[in-house]
């Protein structure tokens, strides 16, 4: 399954593909989201090139066209759940999974996973998808109430209790905007909760 040698990458490349796909605000975010990965890898022993490249294409999808998303679903065969049909914000992450496959060459599948669950998380995360999910919360651009803490947390060797400070967040915020909440992300928490104990 891992046919590219990660380590030998063209980052250069990809980002250059990138800023064709992403607007220039999203392609910085991008790029804060990679090095913040890093940072995290040498905290927590996580390999820092596999690391950079999922930080750097984990939002690949996110301004795909209503075309673009049905000929990679059809593609692909992609099955999108009911929350995640006609809801980009939801649903790029995992069409980007595919999509770092397929532009890219990416088929480290935790490097694809990585890029599959850094919006909703779920069970039993690996470390790499743990620091996407964190690096995209807390990278140097963002400024939100709370993210602070998170970064705290996420620095101090505390990635599952950022994880969870993050989770709980984001579920009190969905509820407050009278929103449906992603299965995914109350499984995730309640994982992380019940391994945490």
């Amino acid at each position: 399954m891992n046919n590219l040698d990660i380590h030998n990458i063209d980052t250069e490349k990809i980002i250059e593909k990138l800023n064709t796909m992403l607007k220039p605000n999203r392609l910085t975010h991008s790029i804060n989201v990679a090095n913040c990965a890093v940072k995290l890898s040498e905290i927590y022993g996580c390999d820092k090139e596999k690391a950079y490249l999922a930080g750097l294409v984990h939002d690949c999808a996110k301004y795909f066209t209503k075309e673009q998303i049905d000929s990679y679903v059809k593609k692909y065969n992609i099955e999108l759940d009911p929350l995640e049909i006609d809801n980009i914000a939801l649903s790029h992450s995992v069409i980007g999974s595919f999509v770092i496959q397929d532009v890219f060459n990416i088929q480290d599948m935790d490097i694809i996973n990585a890029v599959r669950y850094h919006t909703t998380g779920r069970e039993n995360m690996s470390i790499l998808e743990k620091i996407i999910f964190m690096a995209d919360m807390i990278e140097e651009g963002r400024d939100f109430p709370g993210v602070d803490e998170l970064r705290n947390l996420s620095f101090s060797g505390q990635l599952d209790k950022a994880l969870i400070t993050s989770f709980n967040n984001t579920i009190k915020f969905v509820i407050e905007n009278n929103q449906l909440i992603h299965p995914r992300s109350v499984r995730a928490r309640n994982y992380l909760m019940q391994e945490n104990i």
